[in-house]
């Protein structure tokens, strides 16, 4: 069968590439087009536009390349109908991936047998723009989510969904698998013996640059550990250096895995690194900083959809790791917070135990191979 994925940013690449594995184990067949990028290219097919052409985010980065957003619009839009598949996989990015959705439903006479339109991750309007449930009803065939909340939430706005397991699970589980030794990692990487304490600030520069300067000051108090930073993809060494000349701090690029696996605490800014760090089982604090505090803490209170801003927290459905962002973001909370992380063992103890129970929320590792028997199945019901 002939498949045409869209991706808008790096984890999707990654977890599109996993897809696209499993669905060549059970289709001998499988043929590939996508909008993606390097690890989708590995795993075989066509690649027929690199996220990064696509990847603008927010009001006005999106404003400024109008002309380029529908462009790659236009050009997604013409090969799916050039390429006739039997399915289109869209993953994530919904800003575009619903409009090609839309696309394909209003134009069926454009298809000799309309596509199965296939959605993997779901977007987060559980978090935002809980408007664009009518417009996944309306166009989207099937939904295959990763967050196990997802299915009850969808379920109340009469949609069904299914919950194929989370791909992050996945990658842990793998990585896990290796060997991965202290001594090596601190020699490969001109580190010392000390404890680590790892900051994970984000994959975008305004995150580093809002974030990283706190932690950095915070975690700095406690010299008896040593300071490492996650190095995001595609952020240069020479901005990292604006936030750490002069200050006791290393980075490593490209071992976030790694890092983890090494660390007695972590300072993360949300998103899926508190997932991941959770996996590892680093009793952590998730730092995040806004503007305008008292306003940031109101507007979440009272206009998002849902009551945390981690991964984390919202799987397990309760507190599990301090949520330090409003006006519970400052150095000396975030102080304060890593000292009890580093140094109260029966508060790591408590986390950890609050791990193992989101990890078995998650569930096992396969996600990618349940996802892809349940779009070759979806298929083969047409």
């Amino acid at each position: 069968m002939k498949y045409f994925l869209v991706v808008g940013e790096a984890s999707g690449d990654l977890h599109a590439s996993n897809l696209m594995k499993s669905l060549k184990m059970k289709d001998v067949e499988a043929d590939f087009r996508f909008f993606g990028g390097g690890l989708m290219q590995q795993a075989g097919g066509k690649m027929l536009k690199h996220y990064r052409e696509m990847a603008f985010m927010g009001f006005v980065p999106v404003l400024m390349n109008l002309d380029k957003v529908f462009k790659n619009l236009n050009d997604c839009k013409r090969e799916i109908i050039d390429y006739q598949p039997d399915a289109v996989i869209l993953v994530d990015y919904p800003g575009f991936n619903l409009k090609i959705a839309k696309f394909i439903k209003d134009n069926s006479l454009k298809f000799n047998k309309l596509p199965k339109i296939i959605y993997y991750i779901s977007p987060k309007i559980w978090a935002w723009k809980e408007g664009r449930i009518k417009t996944i009803r309306q166009y989207v065939d099937k939904m295959l989510c990763i967050f196990p909340f997802e299915v009850d939430f969808y379920k109340k706005r009469n949609y069904s969904v299914e919950y194929v397991g989370n791909p992050t699970v996945d990658e842990v589980f793998e990585f896990k698998s290796k060997p991965c030794r202290f001594e090596d990692f601190i020699s490969a990487n001109n580190l010392d013996s000390r404890p680590i304490i790892a900051l994970l600030a984000g994959s975008r520069k305004q995150e580093i640059k809002d974030n990283l300067p706190a932690m950095i000051e915070a975690a700095s108090q406690y010299a008896e550990n040593q300071l490492v930073i996650a190095g995001a993809p595609g952020i240069s060494p020479e901005y990292y250096r604006n936030f750490t000349a002069g200050k006791p701090v290393k980075i490593v690029f490209n071992q976030t895995y790694e890092l983890l696996r090494q660390s007695k605490a972590a300072l993360v800014t949300s998103g899926t690194a508190t997932l991941e760090t959770a996996l590892f089982g680093v009793p952590q604090a998730v730092c995040y900083k806004t503007p305008l505090k008292r306003v940031s803490t109101f507007v979440w209170k009272h206009f998002f959809g849902v009551k945390y801003i981690s991964l984390v927290n919202l799987v397990a459905d309760r507190e599990v790791v301090k949520e330090l962002f409003g006006v519970s973001f400052s150095v000396g909370i975030i102080k304060n917070e890593l000292g009890r992380l580093l140094n109260d063992s029966g508060y790591r103890q408590k986390i950890s135990e609050d791990y193992a129970e989101t990890a078995a929320l998650l569930g096992a590792p396969g996600a990618s191979e349940r996802a892809a028997a349940s779009l070759i199945a979806a298929l083969i019901a047409i």
